[in-house]
């Protein structure tokens, strides 16, 4: 079995499918217990993943019948970093979108003071890079 797996490792890209599908059978035979079968699986998952980068998670299960690559450590790593990315990326979009809100809040707020000096709905608009539709709902309101 080792021999196999260290073959998986070095075959070229197309021939790896076709030793992969045979990798999974023999396991699946010759490895009774779940957790070394297992074990044996998600190696050989995690050589497939790596080998056929250009597949996705779901291609590489149909191909193999592997119905339990979530389970592997890769696809877990994959997924956490996955996930951390998206928190971080949420959390600069929530700041950059804050700030953004706070900035026009800012200027809807000085809107009255620029109408008590005698500026027109138009020349605030530019004034403060707003939408003239802003400055008549902020003027209405007041």
């Amino acid at each position: 079995m080792g021999l196999a797996i260290l073959k998986l490792i070095i075959a070229p890209k197309k021939r790896a499918i076709e030793q992969g599908r045979g990798l999974v059978q023999q396991v699946r035979q010759e490895f009774p217990q779940a957790k070394q079968q297992r074990e044996l699986l998600q190696l050989i998952e995690t050589i497939l993943v790596y080998k056929l980068p250009k597949l996705s998670r779901q291609e590489i299960e149909a191909m193999f019948s592997l119905s339990d690559l979530k389970q592997t450590r890769v696809y877990q790593e994959a997924k956490e970093e996955g996930l951390e990315e998206g928190r971080q990326q949420g959390i600069e979009q929530g700041i950059e979108q804050g700030i953004e809100q706070g900035k026009i809040a800012a200027k809807l707020e000085s809107i009255p003071r620029l109408v008590a000096l005698g500026l027109g709905k138009e020349q605030i608009a530019q004034a403060l890079d707003l939408e003239i539709e802003q400055v008549r709902q902020a003027t209405q309101n007041n």
